[in-house]
């Protein structure tokens, strides 16, 4: 492979062949990276309800314990 690519410009290294690779392969590069973000939204999502879940029955708690007081 080093003795075919010795041969060629720089510009066939460095360019089109790169370009060519995201050609081929961008559709799956853009599907696994849209997976990962859609995945990393979804976790924020639930570590949000989940903390909110939390805050509002700590809240309801503290709040029913003071009316037992009186």
């Amino acid at each position: 492979m080093k003795e075919i690519l010795a041969g060629m410009p720089w510009w066939v290294k460095w360019v089109a062949i790169p370009l060519i690779a995201v050609m081929v392969f961008g559709g799956m590069i853009v599907s696994v990276v849209g997976f990962f973000i859609g995945l990393l939204f979804k976790v924020l999502v639930f570590a949000a309800l989940v903390g909110g879940l939390i805050y509002v029955v700590r809240k309801f708690m503290s709040s029913s314990t003071s009316r037992g007081d009186w």
